[in-house]
């Protein structure tokens, strides 16, 4: 009998574990604060193989968090074009994905966070690291201000979410997607990059 060559299938029962230690470090201490080699060490593996399993620990961080895209491919286009666009950019693009086949694990993800304080740190983290700090990084406003004006725009973006497909508020819930852009998308401007003491 031939042995097959190439790389060896993954063990599910250590990915797992590396998910778990994962899922428990992030919600603790937040996506800065915890490190491949802690993760790996509360999962009992080197942590090269944290690294063959997600790549990198922003990789590992939307695993762990079961997030339906990844940030990184969609925010590009948000950031892209004219600084007065980027709220009804990011609008567009956050309703893109909980309107797509995808979102159902974005609303799942609310549902559960309502509930459960360990989630709602998990979603606190993907919100702040993966999406608000991201944006926030490349707009040209007051750092001190930075905290306040993710903030806001979460709670514009997680609203827009709950009334859209949790709570189906109407006509939220049925709205055209471009309706809700223009309606929201110059408040998420204004929180932003607008004057905040008006």
């Amino acid at each position: 009998m031939r042995r097959r060559t190439g790389r060896r299938p993954g063990n599910p029962d250590t990915r797992e574990a590396i998910l778990v230690a994962a899922r428990a470090a992030f919600a603790e201490r937040g996506f800065d604060a915890a490190s491949i080699r802690s993760i790996a060490a509360a999962a009992q593996v080197d942590p090269a193989l944290v690294h063959h399993y997600f790549g990198s620990k922003d990789q590992l961080f939307l695993t762990a968090m079961e997030a339906p895209v990844d940030p990184r491919e969609l925010l590009p286009k948000v950031l892209a074009g004219d600084r007065a666009g980027i709220g009804e950019r990011l609008v567009r693009t956050f309703l893109g994905v909980w309107d797509s086949p995808a979102g159902a694990a974005g609303v799942a993800l609310l549902r559960s966070a309502v509930s459960n304080e360990w989630t709602a740190r998990l979603l606190r983290e993907f919100l702040t690291t993966q999406v608000l700090r991201r944006v926030l990084d490349h707009l040209d406003v007051d750092p001190a201000e930075l905290p306040l004006r993710g903030s806001l725009v979460a709670s514009q973006l997680v609203g827009l979410g709950m009334m859209r497909h949790v709570i189906r508020l109407e006509p939220v819930a049925s709205a055209a997607p471009e309706a809700l852009v223009a309606a929201v998308g110059p408040t998420v401007q204004r929180y932003l990059t607008g004057d905040l003491s008006a």
